[in-house]
């Protein structure tokens, strides 16, 4: 059997710091067997990634969350970089790669009206940072168009690797996954990269807007 987190970001991500080597160190520490790495509209952390997975015994899926008309999709077991651009050509890219089309918290930052849902392999049922009512709307989505369910933690974040995950007998069996675990992360971690993107972009107004309305607590304890 093998256990994968679908959805992790490296420091490639503009929202998020993690090297590779502590990425894979903290997925191998939570039993992940695979782990997929999708930073935003790029291939370059998975493909870091997968240089040295061996030297952790976890298996790295390179990908990339990207950018289109209806929000984010996630293309997996991709080997060459894709722009952003409607979802269908979008897609089109991912299978003329032999990857398979995820998508990704369908509904959060996403406009599914008039959207073609055969065209995806699997739905992100589960993603560690959506919350509960997000996540079942997500599964039924699925079961309405009978694709597999699949589970990511959307780390962005060391703590949050392996919060989510799904099992399968081994990687040509995908389309039918065994069980999806599902922990939700803290509200905390959303602010904290929040606040990253906000530095790495040097946007001042989001700094503020995200100082503004987190709980003192956490950013002051």
């Amino acid at each position: 059997m093998i256990k994968i987190d679908f959805h992790t970001h490296t420091y490639h991500s503009y929202d998020s710091f993690m090297k590779p080597r502590g990425i894979l160190k903290r997925a191998s520490e939570r039993g992940l067997t695979h782990i997929v790495i999708n930073d935003h509209d790029t291939i370059r952390g998975g493909v870091e990634c997968k240089s040295i997975e061996k030297q952790f015994g976890v298996s790295v899926i390179v990908g990339s969350e990207i950018k289109t008309d209806i929000g984010d999709v996630t293309g997996i077991f991709l080997k060459e970089e894709i722009e952003r651009g409607p979802y269908l050509e979008v897609i089109a890219k991912i299978k003329k790669q032999n990857g398979l089309a995820i998508l990704n918290h369908p509904f959060v930052g996403h406009n599914l009206s008039g959207v073609r849902f055969e065209a995806f392999d699997l739905i992100e049922g589960y993603n560690g940072r959506c919350n509960a009512e997000q996540n079942k709307l997500a599964v039924e989505l699925a079961g309405q168009y009978h694709k597999p369910v699949i589970a990511g933690s959307d780390a962005h974040l060391y703590n949050e690797i392996a919060n989510c995950y799904s099992t399968f007998h081994d990687l040509d069996s995908l389309l039918n996954p065994l069980e999806s675990v599902y922990s939700g992360s803290h509200k905390a971690n959303y602010i904290f990269s929040q606040l990253i993107k906000a530095y790495k972009k040097r946007d001042l107004v989001l700094m503020a807007k995200v100082m503004a309305s987190a709980p003192k607590k956490i950013l002051f304890k």
